[in-house]
């Protein structure tokens, strides 16, 4: 079950405080009078029948929930307890576990605004801020060399700067509790992970394809040798492949890289010591308008 946390609101990206599960006041008690609150949201994607997304108003500094939902298409409108939304002051939507007993929102928090009259423009600054987002890879095989370079550096990608060691070149913001981020190479049926990290100077948590006889580098980053899924061919070129980080949640139930891809980029034909430069892509971050 996704890790819950306690959190207070003291501006937009600031996180919200959690419920107590014995508060009567966040209860739409029957009879009471209800007002619409619309969402029209863009960016977010399905998120299969293991999580549900869920909106939150914060009224007195306590978050009250709106109601779960599974569409991605929108607008979607949810009746509110009409005293509560008149004086909510920050709209906040979370990823849920779809069977879900805690009553307070869950770490993994990926839109939020704060009302101005009675609109809220909601965004991922929750998440992080990517307007500086930057990054580099080169092509490197280290897993499949011996103390010689093997002459097939093609097949591998590392996130940093060649060298030995090689080093991170991330410029991304660190990630609260309830997200990583995920690097993948688009391979010819689709994306392959090449590890999720929180930390840039340290290997990432799996090495799928990477051959066993060596170890990697202390970055994040895959060589493509081993176990190749239907509909590949290894080991894999990745060189003119589009290679992309995301930030995924946690826990995750899709094998797909989630939404927000801050960092895009493409592999050229050279390989280390030459580097390759991933642009912005700041259009992949979800943003919406919240209205009562």
């Amino acid at each position: 079950m996704i890790k819950k946390m306690i959190f207070s609101v003291v501006a937009l990206s600031a996180l919200i405080t959690s419920c107590s599960s014995d508060d009567d006041s966040l209860v739409l008690l029957p009879g009471a009078q209800t007002s619409d609150l619309t969402l029209n949201l863009n960016g977010l994607e399905a998120l299969g029948d293991d999580f549900v997304y869920e909106g939150w108003i914060i009224v007195d500094g306590e978050p009250v929930s709106t109601g779960t939902f599974s569409s991605v298409t929108f607008p979607q409108t949810f009746s509110v307890n009409t005293a509560q939304l008149n004086a909510a002051t920050t709209f906040v939507l979370s990823i849920e576990p779809a069977i879900d007993l805690d009553p307070a929102p869950a770490d993994t928090k990926i839109l939020v605004g704060d009302f101005s009259g009675d609109t809220a423009n909601v965004n991922s600054g929750i998440v992080g801020d990517f307007s500086n987002a930057a990054g580099a890879f080169f092509l490197r095989t280290p897993t499949d060399e011996t103390g010689t370079n093997n002459g097939n550096d093609q097949y591998g990608v590392w996130f940093g700067t060649p060298g030995m060691p090689p080093v991170s070149n991330f410029n991304l913001p660190e990630l609260p509790d309830g997200w990583a981020y995920e690097g993948w190479v688009v391979g010819d049926s689709g994306p392959l992970t090449t590890g999720r990290f929180n930390v840039f100077n340290m290997a990432d948590d799996s090495a799928p394809f990477s051959e066993t006889s060596q170890a990697g580098p202390p970055i994040p980053g895959e060589d493509f040798f081993i176990n190749a899924p239907m509909g590949e061919t290894f080991p894999l070129d990745i060189r003119n492949r589009t290679v992309v980080i995301s930030v995924e949640p946690v826990p995750d139930n899709s094998p797909s890289p989630f939404s927000i891809k801050p960092l895009l980029g493409t592999a050229g034909m050279e390989t280390a010591p030459s580097t390759h430069n991933f642009m912005q892509n700041l259009n992949s971050l979800p943003t919406g308008m919240v209205t009562r």
